[in-house]
């Protein structure tokens, strides 16, 4: 198979003759076409979601606001802009746009100036000097000029390679701008599931605070015994201590929160809100054929493949001619009369390598080259499959989480009608307190249950929407004739390049707003 490769690659080069002389290149990379598999049409799972518009609309871009909380907004909004991570991920954007120029500056001709001077002395007792001065000066300046013409597209390939991999940067800020926004939103639900949870043994505490009250009266009217006081001190204190557990997860999930909105932990602080609405808005997964387009990591994955590609075509160049053509001149002379043609110099001339026997070296690189193509190929696959599951993981946790939900909150009601009965049997001497017992705990974790429910219903509905993509498309990528950082002639506006597609401009010079890790957030019970 490597022998053929080489072979067609060798061939090629007289179809390239005519473009030598244009000096247009012959591209020797292999036409790249993402591959297309053979994909199911709808999906297994069915969310109880509404019935969605076109997808275009279906999952806008700031799609937290579905939930109908403006305290989630206002965390989001925060985060946009003031996070880390995210930041770092436009950095990295901007670097990648930084070496699509660089990698492009190798196809324009390179000019520079050099000018210096020495005053020099020999050895007077030096072997075999010659009778003359033993002190010179020297003095020049010049110029100097260099090109390599691209006949194989070897730099030119180099700088579509670049640009794919600034794609996959933007895709990669997309992915973690897709990943910080369902960890937050997944992070406050767990804090407000902590906090309905807190609200359920807060309640609890005071029925059962009543309840020992009770028991302690029946004791001094001798209509108990010391056994139902135990037992009711028991479940208090039972109680109040699964209370500190759930205050003690409630603090460590506001400090995860604090980190995503970058503000120290010790400067915020979210007010309690026992108010878990389980939200079922109207969405719908996209068509599988649709969720190649809206995911960014399989856009980041069809990226890594394309540069794979086009390093195929370096590698094969390797194997041609390489020409490169020098000029230099000045004037050189050992006083100060350089302006003067005698004391001119200059050299022109043009170098050819061509590789002869390198022990396989470029046979090897060449193979490599296309096991990183396939491996990237794989890869992509691989993501398209996961990206598949996760959807249908989406639909079947929040079909069966609401119906799971649905059903405990008809337990809680008959749970609570239980234990009122039961209380009110046991104050009229008909019922024994383990059956009061036995009705409160089951209350008790009735309402618990439920609350956890709700808690992973909206967890399952943030992992539906980061499944779809969150609103992401492939077309917010930036066109490749738009990554360039710097323009050939741009000797201003260097410290930042202007944004392209949806990657914001990272920070100016200057004070950076977010040294300030104190900073309140402006907004009803944050920052407090």
């Amino acid at each position: 198979m490597m022998a053929r490769t080489i072979r067609r690659a060798t061939g090629m080069g007289g179809a390239c003759a005519l473009s030598l002389l244009s000096l247009a290149g012959c591209d020797l990379a292999p036409a790249y076409h993402a591959p297309h598999y053979v994909i199911p049409a709808t999906w297994q799972g069915q969310a109880p979601f509404g019935v969605a518009h076109p997808m275009d609309d279906t999952i806008p871009a700031q799609w937290w606001q579905s939930f109908g909380d403006p305290q989630l907004d206002d965390l989001e909004t925060a985060a946009m802009a003031h996070n880390g991570d995210l930041q770092a991920a436009s950095e990295r954007f901007l670097q990648a746009r930084a070496i699509v120029s660089e990698a492009r500056a190798d196809l324009l001709p390179h000019f520079g100036v050099a000018f210096g001077g020495s005053n020099n002395k020999s050895s007077a007792e030096r072997l075999f000097r010659y009778k003359g001065p033993i002190t010179d000066s020297d003095e020049f300046y010049g110029g100097m000029a260099s090109w390599e013409p691209d006949f194989w597209s070897s730099i030119r390939n180099r700088v579509r390679l670049q640009k794919d991999y600034a794609q996959e940067q933007a895709a990669e800020y997309a992915a973690a701008r897709l990943s910080l926004q369902a960890e937050l939103a997944s992070d406050y639900f767990t804090l407000r599931g902590l906090d309905a949870q807190a609200a359920i043994y807060t309640q609890s505490i005071r029925y059962y605070q009543e309840s020992l009250r009770v028991t302690q009266t029946r004791l001094v009217d001798q209509a108990a015994s010391q056994l139902d006081v135990a037992r009711a001190q028991n479940q208090l204190y039972t109680t109040q201590a699964r209370l500190l557990d759930i205050q003690a997860q409630r603090e460590v999930m506001e400090h995860a929160v604090a980190v995503l909105v970058n503000v120290a932990p010790s400067s915020f602080h979210i007010a309690a809100d026992a108010h878990l609405n389980a939200t079922r808005f109207g969405l719908s997964a996209p068509m599988p054929s649709d969720l190649l387009q809206r995911r960014p990591d399989v856009a980041i994955a069809e990226r890594q493949m394309a540069q794979a590609n086009r390093a195929i075509g370096i590698a094969r160049a390797a194997f041609y001619p390489h020409v490169s053509f020098q000029m230099n001149g000045g004037f050189d002379d050992n006083g100060f009369n350089l302006a003067n043609l005698a004391n001119s110099m200059w050299s022109y001339g043009a170098t050819v390598t061509m590789p002869v026997f390198e022990g396989g070296l470029r046979r090897a690189q060449l193979q490599q080259s296309w096991s990183a193509y396939r491996e990237t190929r794989d890869h992509y696959r691989v993501t398209i499959l996961n990206a598949f599951r996760d959807v249908e993981d989406g639909l079947s946790r929040t079909n069966r989480l609401d119906g799971e939900n649905g059903r405990l909150r008809a337990a809680v009601g008959a749970a609570s009608q239980t234990q009122d009965i039961t209380m009110n049997l046991y104050k009229g001497g008909l019922a024994t307190y383990l059956d009061v017992l036995i009705a409160q705990v089951s209350t008790l974790d009735a309402r618990i249950q439920q609350a956890e429910v709700q808690t992973r219903y909206l967890q399952a509905q943030v992992g539906m929407i980061r499944a779809c993509g969150g609103g992401w498309d492939a077309a917010s990528l930036p066109a490749p004739n738009k990554l360039f950082g710097v323009d050939p002639l741009q000797y201003s506006g260097l410290h930042n390049a202007p944004p392209v597609g949806d990657v914001p401009a990272p920070h100016s010079h200057g004070p950076d707003p977010d040294d300030n890790l104190t900073r309140p957030l402006l907004s009803p019970g944050m920052g407090q």
